[in-house]
């Protein structure tokens, strides 16, 4: 279809002078920019980092480490918990009232060691995690393997010797697992570091 047919709907109007078709430059005018392919974007700034790489803490990764420092502190209650059992059974050992009672002695009979070992491994843990949600900001993939690594154990543990005290701590350390196992997670972990 030209503009010169006279049976062409979208035509010049007959009558009028002919200016030059579409997309044809006219003389003595500027030309402006014609369509195909848009400008390139800028390029980032020096230092400016990649375009996949997350500049903030993803909200799971913020709050699988909420997460960490919570049960750090259940921990630490734990440890008190388990200091003063301690305490009360060495200082109950040696009461002559109870040296007739057949339930605390079988009890007793644990070692008062015992006791503080499980005290230090539960302070120990809760440093662990307290540890691991410190490194969060600036770790690398080594702290999310870490990361998952404790709250499948922390699971597992919650599950096993403590269910109904242990239901909270299986449950976070799940959240845990979810949130630094996710894409994003991973995509926060492995980001460039300068």
């Amino acid at each position: 279809m030209s503009f010169g047919d006279p049976n062409n709907p979208y035509g010049q109007p007959q009558g009028q002078p002919q200016q030059p078709g579409y997309g044809y430059p006219q003389q003595g005018q500027p030309q402006q920019p014609g369509y195909g392919y848009p400008a390139a974007p800028p390029a980032p700034a020096y230092g400016g980092g990649y375009a996949g790489a997350p500049q903030e803490m993803p909200g799971g990764v913020k709050a699988a480490r909420v997460m960490l420092f919570v049960i750090a502190g259940f921990q630490i209650i734990g440890a008190i918990f388990a200091g003063l059992g301690a305490v009360g059974m060495a200082a109950a050992k040696n009461d002559p009232m109870l040296k007739d009672d057949i339930q605390f002695q079988q009890l007793a009979d644990m070692s008062v060691g015992a006791i503080w070992l499980v005290t230090v491994l539960i302070l120990a843990w809760g440093i662990f995690a307290i540890v691991l949600g410190a490194k969060f900001g600036s770790g690398g993939n080594g702290i999310r393997i870490a990361a998952l690594v404790f709250g499948i154990i922390t699971a597992v543990l919650g599950i096993y010797p403590f269910v109904l005290i242990g239901l909270v701590h299986t449950v976070l350390a799940i959240l845990i697992a979810v949130f630094v196992g996710k894409a994003d997670g991973a995509a926060w972990f492995n980001r460039p570091r300068y």
